[in-house]
C-alpha cells in the first residue's frame, strides 16, 4: 500500500495586495476587511474622523477670525464683543495664522492617514501570503562555553527539510 503525499501546495493569489490597496483606496477599511483584519476599521475610522474633525474645528475658528480682522479693516466691528473687544489687530492676525497652520497640519495628517490606510492594507495582504511555520526559525542562543566557563550569546538559524 502505498502512501499518499500529504503535502499540497497552496496557490498563493498573487493579485490579493493590489485589490486590498484598491479596496482601501474606494472605501477606506475595506481592504482591511478584504484581509480579515476587522479590528483595525475602528482605527482607520477614528483616525480619519478626528482629522476631519479638527480641520472643520481650525477652519470654523480661522474664518471667524478672519471675518473680524476685515470688520475692523472696514471699521463695522463691535468693540464690545465678548471675545473679540478686548483683542488687537496683531491678536487677531496672529489667531488667524494659528488656526491657519492647524488646519493645515490637519488636511496633512489626515491624508497621512488614509495614505497610512491603503499601505497597510497592501503590506497585509502580502504578508498573509508568506510563509511562516517551523522550517525555518530564527531564534536566540544563550549557552556556557566549556572551556572557561563564560557565557555565550547568538543567533541560531534553522532550516529544516
Amino acid at each position: 500500500m502505498l502512501a499518499k503525499d500529504t503535502l499540497t501546495a497552496k496557490r498563493a493569489d498573487v493579485l490579493a495586495p493590489s485589490k486590498a490597496a484598491f479596496y482601501s483606496a474606494v472605501v477606506p477599511g475595506l481592504g482591511q476587511i478584504y484581509n480579515k483584519k476587522y479590528w483595525k476599521v475602528p482605527i482607520v475610522y477614528v483616525g480619519l474622523g478626528a482629522g476631519i474633525y479638527f480641520y472643520a474645528d481650525n477652519n470654523k475658528k480661522y474664518h471667524r477670525f478672519r471675518d473680524e480682522y476685515k470688520k475692523r479693516l472696514n471699521g463695522t466691528s463691535d468693540p464690545n464683543d465678548p471675545y473679540f473687544g478686548s483683542l488687537d489687530n496683531n491678536r487677531i492676525i496672529e489667531g488667524q495664522k494659528f488656526y491657519q497652520r492647524n488646519r493645515d497640519l490637519s488636511v496633512l495628517i489626515t491624508t497621512a492617514i488614509y495614505i497610512l490606510n491603503v499601505v497597510d492594507a497592501n503590506v497585509d495582504a502580502h504578508l498573509m501570503q508568506f510563509n511562516v511555520n517551523e522550517n525555518l526559525t530564527l531564534r536566540p542562543d544563550y549557552n556556557q562555553n566549556e572551556i572557561d566557563y563564560k557565557h555565550n550569546v547568538g543567533l541560531t538559524l534553522n532550516y529544516n527539510f
